[in-house]
């Protein structure tokens, strides 16, 4: 059930209905039960691994706040008859004791996603190495189906473990209340990746309808809905042809494939995102943002910073800093410094944790080595960037640039905007191999030709579809510079008098059913991931 689909509307509408109907302190009931039926709508088999994660999480969750409690009781129970060192003895058992409670969750729910979705990819890596080595031996690929979200679930409820572990919060006593929080209907497919002390109390607490916030999140599923069948599922059928068939295109070809994808996949994650929060926000819950204007990005870091953000940033809470502050890392620092000097040594173990986490990055978009490469390609540029940012303020200051003036700005964005699509060659490509054959001709086979002989309107475009995506670009690039300038505008159309709203609502209505793509649709592309 696409969110792009009248069941999906009509699914939606009777659930408000029901919800805002209901007494507040059920309505959360109510979430679960359209939660779990919207999923089983895809697959009943599948839904059974979410079933699994959110019972394991919930009760290493509940055995973590058992520990918790008991050692606190003991420690009170026996303040006075323990040294200092005897409690400090008893804490570090218990930190212990819970450490390896916490481990073995996560082990069982990454577990679960690592069987199910690199299982193959694991597979298909050995029988290359037993082919190499002359053996005729193969093993059997597993016929297992991927399960819809399963990684956004999965980081989810693995946050909530550790955050748990950490004593951020106690855990949730009722297992279907915690049911809710992993499978919340909106954000399961594609996020965005949400925190438990976030959305907890938002889920349980009751909602009173709110005829402002609806239409604010009618208004942010409209926006969204534009962004996916005008734009996204215009261009893929132009990114979908070069990409599988890359045979039969060269030089521009490439080149415009890519352009059109790096549209196509803005405009269709967030989109989605757009939807997610808008339904979000008609039920009386915020959802946290997923994106931030990303290719008004002046490097790559800051690329991811804006760009799926709740992904980032739990990269960022869960493993950077984590890695960054252990013992490990710690002693690498030091012997850096040792022999790199202070300023390259202390850069040095920062940038391994990019590496890592991009690694990690790409292995979480898909098991493939295509995927792999696209992480690494983005952590080698942050970590070289890293290094490099001494002699990158001395070479600006001898060239007399001004680097907060405007022209260096604009300069910044056009080249990370380059190297991002750079990197889409990787995630598009139908392999590692493929990326790097389109990567190589897209410089020695450019010809001017390919601009003139219109070739550019056989690959699965027309003219039109041209005009109106660019059209649409221009439109989405002003709205996002107004957002930069954090100028609202909802509350500004709000503000008009009701002709005009209605007025403008009717011609963005009209806008979708006119030009919105009538071809071959796909689904939302981070439903995979």
């Amino acid at each position: 059930m696409s969110f792009t689909t009248v069941m999906f509307f009509l699914f939606l509408l009777v659930g408000i209905i029901v919800y805002y109907a209901l007494p507040k302190k059920i309505q959360w009931a109510w979430l679960l039960i359209m939660s779990y039926a919207y999923y089983f709508t895809f697959s009943i088999k599948t839904s059974l691994f979410m079933v699994f994660t959110t019972i394991v999480v919930y009760a290493g969750g509940r055995w973590l706040d058992k520990v918790n409690t008991e050692s606190e009781a003991y420690l009170s129970e026996h303040k006075k008859d323990m040294s200092r060192d005897e409690k400090k003895e008893y804490k570090a058992a218990v930190k212990k004791k819970k450490r390896r409670i916490a481990a073995l969750i996560i082990v069982i729910a990454f577990g679960v996603l690592a069987a199910v979705k690199y299982c193959n990819f694991a597979i298909e890596n050995v029988n290359a190495i037993l082919s190499l080595t002359g053996s005729s031996k193969t093993i059997s690929f597993l016929d297992i189906a991927l399960p819809i979200g399963i990684s956004f679930y999965t980081f989810q409820s693995v946050s909530y473990v550790i955050d748990v572990y950490q004593g951020k919060y106690r855990s949730e006593n009722n297992i279907f209340k915690f049911a809710l929080f992993v499978s919340f209907f909106p954000q399961l497919l594609q996020g965005p990746i949400g925190r438990f002390d976030k959305l907890g109390h938002q889920f349980y607490e009751g909602h009173s309808f709110d005829l402002k916030t609806v239409q604010f999140g009618l208004q942010r599923i409209g926006w969204g809905i534009a962004k996916k069948v005008i734009l996204a599922d215009r261009t893929a059928p132009l990114v979908n042809n070069v990409f599988n068939n890359f045979e039969m295109y060269t030089g521009f070809h490439y080149i415009m494939a890519v352009l059109m994808y790096s549209v196509q996949l803005y405009m269709d994650f967030s989109g989605g995102i757009d939807i997610v929060v808008g339904v979000a926000q008609m039920l009386g819950i915020t959802m946290d943002e997923n994106f931030r204007q990303p290719y008004f990005s002046k490097s790559i870091g800051e690329f991811w910073r804006r760009w799926h953000i709740t992904l980032g940033t739990w990269m960022k809470d869960y493993i950077f800093y984590p890695l960054s502050l252990s013992s490990a890392m710690h002693k690498f620092g030091k012997w850096s410094k040792k022999h790199f000097g202070n300023t390259f040594g202390k850069t040095l173990p920062v940038c391994f944790s990019n590496i890592l986490i991009f690694f990690i990055v790409g292995i979480w978009h898909g098991a493939a080595w295509k995927y792999i490469m696209y992480g690494l390609y983005n952590g080698f540029i942050i970590a070289f960037s890293n290094l490099c940012e001494p002699l990158y303020h001395k070479g600006i200051e001898k060239c007399h640039i001004n680097p907060h003036g405007r022209p260096w700005m604009v300069f910044q964005i056009i080249r990370t905007f380059i190297l991002v699509n750079i990197g889409w060659y990787f995630d598009m490509a139908t392999g590692l191999r493929s990326a790097l054959v389109m990567m190589k001709y897209s410089i020695v086979g450019l010809s001017t030709s390919q601009l003139t002989d219109g070739s550019l309107f056989t690959m699965g475009m027309q003219l039109r579809d041209y005009i109106i995506v660019i059209a649409g670009c221009i439109v989405v690039f002003i709205i996002s510079i107004l957002k930069e300038k954090h100028i609202s505008i909802r509350e500004s159309i709000a503000a008009k008098p009701i002709a005009v709203r209605w007025l403008i609502y009717y011609a963005f209505i009209a806008a979708i059913l006119i030009w919105g793509y009538t071809g071959d649709t796909q689904g939302f592309i981070y439903a995979n991931f």
